[in-house]
Formats: structure tokens, C-alpha cells, sequence
């Protein structure tokens, strides 16, 4: 089966082609250079950008994989969770290609694809926790076998992602935030400021990021006297030395690991569940990678992670768990719609 996917669930435009369970192309269009400015992603830009790219983009994913669209035998696309202007046109876009072809056409959750986007590098066996950390997702879930998903825990507030972002923009390091982070973090002291971690009373599965984010503008207003309009943000950065301002990152990036390696490995142990799956952006961190696997090692957990080009948004993922749908028969037809908030 040739199946093509799309993805525009927020700021990347992305299509891919899967000939017989194989990836034969995975094209993304990024918009960082159009969100940049603005520290975070304005959803209006967002999908004005996604009409313009999408069927460039899927005519790009097809020539890749040298296949046509009369070649394609099913159509899988997005239909949340996410920002829904961005949803609609890459829903649209399928919608119309699948009816103008006579496609069968099947809807997939943002994160089924991103808990099976492993299996385009190798299998894993069920059942695995997977840590789903992204900029607008925090979550764990059970994955009992194929299309069964137990959610186990889920942050309070914000995502881990997104406490990123926002520690770049008062640091005035630009966006997306996590990987100017990561970065910086590489050279710095995890040491040298202890930022608190978060404990949810009753929630031992469960995360919180707004009190980390509120302690780091704390500790930069009492320490440099740094305010937080957009003049202040801009100065802010050359008010603090290199070192300083690497020292922050390393710490900042640690509490955050810390809260999402915890929650996970204790979860992993409550279940006596022998094998994690790390997925989403945030995914790609490589503090996280590391101390997830050495924490993996010293409690005998099988720690598995995508290659950094499946953790963020892609449509590859969104090809494999419509794959498997549609070689369960199943199909969507033309009222399929876009759901902003769609529990996996």
C-alpha cells in the first residue's frame, strides 16, 4: 500500500509518502523564520503560511518517493490535536485531493503519530510507556498494542516545550527556545542555580511548568534587575555575561529534565512496564536523551528514542499510523473535521 501523509497540526507544513510499511520521502516546511520575531508561533501566520506551502510541499513529498498521485491507495492527514486554522488547510487539502482522486481517506491523532513514530526506525514491543513531550503536550500513556492508548499522566499547566520557549524569550535568545537552550546548556554549570521542581500533590504521574518559569523571571529580576517588555527582554541579554547566561540555560534545562525523567521512570516502575518510548520535540534534547538512558540503564528500562528529524513534526508518523488504520479498514469520509482538542 502507498500511503501519503499530511501534517499541519501547528507550524510545520509536512508530507510524506509510505510505500509498503517503508518510508519513501519525508518533506517539512518550516516557518521559524516567519514566527521568530515574535518569540512563539501566531497561529494567524501559521496557517496563512500553510495555504500557501501545503500542495507544494505534497507535490515535492510525491516526486521524492517518484510516485504520482494516481499511484496513492490512501490518504492519511491530521485532524488534531492543534492550532485549528492549521489543521483545516492541511485537512482541506487532503479532503480535496482524496475526493478528486477517489482516495480513501483516514483522519489520525497528532499523538498516536508521535507515540508510533519509532516504528519507522525499528519495532518495539508492546506494552511501552511513552513520554510524549512536545511544545503544547506533556503527557504519559501506556501503549497496550496498536490503536489502544491509556493516558497515565499529563502536565497541570503548561508543556515542557513550551517552558522552553518562553525561558528563551525572557533570556532574549529568540525562537524555538528549546534548541537555542540545549545549546547554550552544553557549556554551562546545571549547578549553579537550583531552580525548583515541581511535585503535583496527588498526581505522582503528572507535571507542572508554570512555577519553574515563574522562579527563572524571579530569579533574573532579582539578580539583574531585568524587566520584561520587549525593549527589556531585548537589553536583557547583554546585561548578562556569557557565562552567566550559559549557567542559566544548564540550570533551567536540568530542573525540567528532572521533572520529566522522574515522573517517567516511577510510572515505568508502578506499572512494571520494561521498556520507555521518549517522542515529541522536546524528545530531541540531548540532556534528556542522556539521562534518560543512563536512568534507563541503572533501573533496567529499555529506553528508545526517534532520530531527532521523527521527534519533531512530521508527516512520516502520520503515514505510519494511518498505515496501520487503513490496513484495519478503516476510513473517513468527507466530514471528517478538525478538532483543536482531540483526547488520544
Amino acid at each position: 500500500m502507498i500511503v501519503l501523509g499530511v501534517e499541519t497540526s501547528c507550524d510545520d507544513t509536512a508530507a510524506a509518502v509510505l510505500a509498503d510499511g517503508k518510508l519513501a520521502s519525508s518533506v517539512v516546511s518550516s516557518q521559524d523564520e516567519v514566527h521568530g520575531p515574535y518569540g512563539g508561533i501566531v497561529p494567524e501566520l501559521a496557517s496563512r503560511q500553510h495555504v500557501a506551502n501545503i500542495m507544494a510541499v505534497v507535490q515535492a513529498a510525491l516526486e521524492r518517493a517518484g510516485t504520482r498521485v494516481g499511484d496513492v491507495e490512501g490518504i492519511a492527514v491530521t485532524c488534531g490535536p492543534g492550532l485549528i486554522g492549521s489543521l483545516l488547510v492541511g485537512l482541506c487539502a487532503a479532503k480535496g485531493i482524496a475526493l478528486t482522486n477517489r482516495i480513501p481517506l483516514v483522519g489520525v491523532n497528532h499523538l498516536e503519530g508521535h507515540l508510533l513514530a519509532i516504528f519507522l526506525e525499528h519495532p518495539v514491543e508492546f506494552p511501552y510507556l511513552a513520554l510524549l513531550v512536545s511544545g503544547g503536550h506533556t503527557s504519559l500513556y501506556l501503549a497496550e498494542r496498536l490503536g489502544c492508548y491509556r493516558r497515565i499522566g499529563a502536565t497541570r499547566d503548561d508543556a515542557a516545550g513550551e517552558a522552553f520557549d518562553k525561558a528563551a524569550k525572557m533570556l532574549g535568545l529568540g525562537f524555538p527556545g528549546g534548541r537555542i537552550i540545549d545549546q547554550l546548556a552544553k557549556r554551562g554549570d546545571s549547578s549553579a542555580i537550583r531552580f525548583p521542581r515541581a511535585l503535583v500533590r496527588g498526581g505522582k504521574s503528572d507535571f507542572s511548568f508554570s512555577g519553574l518559569k515563574t522562579a527563572l523571571r524571579e530569579h533574573l529580576r532579582r539578580e539583574r534587575g531585568l524587566g520584561f517588555d520587549a525593549t527589556a527582554v531585548v537589553a536583557g541579554r547583554a546585561l548578562l555575561r556569557e557565562e552567566d547566561l550559559t549557567d542559566v540555560a544548564a540550570s533551567f534545562q536540568e530542573a525540567v529534565v528532572d521533572m520529566l525523567v522522574g515522573p517517567t521512570v516511577q510510572a515505568a516502575a508502578t506499572l512494571g512496564v520494561p521498556r520507555v518510548v521518549v517522542s515529541g520535540g522536546v524528545s530531541a534534547n540531548s540532556r534528556l536523551r542522556l539521562r534518560m538512558v543512563e536512568e534507563g540503564e541503572r533501573r533496567g528500562l529499555e529506553v528508545h528514542f526517534p532520530s531527532p528529524k521523527f521527534c519533531t513534526d512530521n508527516a512520516a508518523m502520520i503515514a505510519y499510523a494511518g498505515a496501520q488504520r487503513l490496513e484495519r479498514n478503516e476510513r473517513d469520509d468527507l466530514s471528517l473535521n478538525a478538532v483543536a482538542s482531540l483526547p488520544l
